[in-house]
């Protein structure tokens, strides 16, 4: 193949994470033919960096704290040692082998070719990868995002890991100093911490998870705090320097005057930022915003007409579940003539602590700016009895709701379940229906689910 002669596809999908795959598969049983370029690992930040990897640590750092507190349930474990080569095994064996399934799908498609390289647009129609030059009638950037590195002072000049790096590690540290507080940073110390690590969250704002309403903040820097972290919250002039050993690790100054915190291991978690600089989209006349994400429609069409932008990429929501929602309303209005709209769908999402954040929709303080008649209803898990059956009754449930529409404005249950739950309520909210439609169900007892009812008949007026 020559650079004068570029291959042909009917559509060409760079990037194959959450949404490219599937839409290789519904294009190719179209009878399309597809390019699906892929520059690094198939199956994306989720099944390679992400839910998949962290989760299965979730699952293995979560049977050491029960096992710990076997006592509690009158079950004798005896000394509770943790193995971190045999934790890193299972999860790389999880997280290896939904990638090879997602390489077999593709590799498996009628018309689907599968290539290796770096993508970089050349023009509207035109991809180049290494020395091959493709061109399609229609193009999908699936292109995901990336750990932001901020410019702190110090920091180039020590070790330190991304989400990615921290993959990697088949020890337990012996202090883990973690630098930001939000969803990757919270999950991955809770985790460190139930191995055995002493753990340390340094957050520059005034509390953790700043999207979340403060009660929901304070409830999970509590059951962090429970648990033997460190957390330090203000630390607005964060610095680094090397360990005056030769042992490694480093010190964190977290304020000016403040006492330096002496860390073996150090993770970066501050955001995420999109693939984008390095694809050649101003070759090819796709907008991005001054952060970098691709401007997309509400169909997720660029303002290059046969050019679509689905996942991380496009700033319009940063989760597995969003892009692969994506990818649906992709096809559906490219082959199905289905009008799906992003605008459609309900925020929602959950911070994989133990116990989860389950949230849907707007938080309290969001719909008290709106300044609308609202109701709220709040239980604790205390007065769940599935989560007194279980010795797991941190958090509560707090539901808003329009008080003249009676739709179901937001919902956040921090408990139990809580990511499971959510889901009763993200469902009766995307269908519109009042929040009777819960109120007056009969739920099943015990479970977690059967409080919700109960909360919702028991509202009042936001204040």
């Amino acid at each position: 193949m020559t650079d004068s002669e570029p291959t042909h596809f009917d559509a060409i999908i760079v990037g194959a994470g959450q949404a490219g795959p599937p839409l290789a598969g519904r294009l190719t049983a179209d009878g399309q033919t597809v390019a699906v370029i892929e520059r690094k690992l198939v199956g994306g930040t989720c099944v390679n960096y992400g839910c998949i990897p962290t989760k299965t640590l979730v699952a293995s750092a979560h049977a050491a704290h029960l096992a710990r507190r076997g006592g509690d349930f009158g079950v004798g474990a005896g000394d509770i040692t943790v193995d971190m080569t045999k934790v890193k095994a299972r999860k790389d064996r999880i997280s290896g082998g939904d990638r090879e399934g997602v390489e077999s799908w593709i590799e498996g498609m009628r018309g689907a070719t599968l290539i290796r390289g770096h993508a970089r647009l050349e023009d509207p129609h035109t991809i180049r990868v290494g020395d091959r030059l493709l061109h399609a009638d229609r193009i999908f950037l699936n292109v995901g995002g990336r750990a932001v590195v901020p410019d702190m002072p110090g920091l180039a000049e020590v070790d330190y890991l991304t989400n990615v790096g921290i993959l990697d590690l088949d020890v337990v540290p012996e202090h883990l100093v973690i630098i930001g507080g939000s969803y990757i940073a919270l999950e991955f110390a809770q985790m460190y911490r139930r191995f055995g690590a002493r753990v340390t969250v340094v957050e520059r704002g005034p509390r953790l998870t700043s999207r979340e309403d403060e009660d929901v903040s304070a409830a999970i820097k509590e059951i962090l705090e429970a648990e033997g972290i460190d957390v330090v919250v203000g630390a607005d002039a964060i610095s680094f320097a090397k360990r005056d050993n030769d042992s490694g690790g480093c010190t964190v100054t977290p304020r000016v005057g403040a006492e330096p915190i002496t860390g073996s291991h150090l993770l970066v978690a501050v955001g995420r930022r999109p693939n984008t600089d390095d694809l050649g989209l101003a070759a090819a006349g796709v907008e991005t915003d001054k952060r970098g994400y691709i401007v997309v429609d509400d169909q997720l069409r660029t303002n290059v007409p046969h050019i679509w932008a689905m996942g991380d990429c496009n700033g319009r929501g940063a989760f597995t579940h969003t892009s692969y929602n994506d990818f649906e309303i992709v096809a559906a209005n490219l082959l199905h003539g289905d009008p799906r709209r992003v605008s459609d769908r309900v925020t929602t999402y959950a911070l994989y602590i133990d116990p989860p954040l389950g949230r849907a929709g707007m938080t309290v303080d969001e719909v008290r700016r709106s300044g609308r008649r609202a109701l709220v209803g709040k239980r604790p898990m205390t007065r769940v009895g599935r989560a007194v059956e279980k010795g797991e009754t941190q958090g509560f449930m707090k539901i808003v709701v329009d008080a003249g529409t009676e739709e179901i404005l937001g919902v956040a249950i921090l408990g139990v379940g809580g990511d499971e739950v959510v889901h009763c309520v993200l469902d009766v909210m995307t269908a519109k229906l009042p929040y009777t439609a819960i109120s007056r169900t009969m739920h099943i007892h015990p479970t977690v689910s059967e409080l919700v009812p109960t909360m919702l008949q028991d509202l009042e007026p936001l204040t």
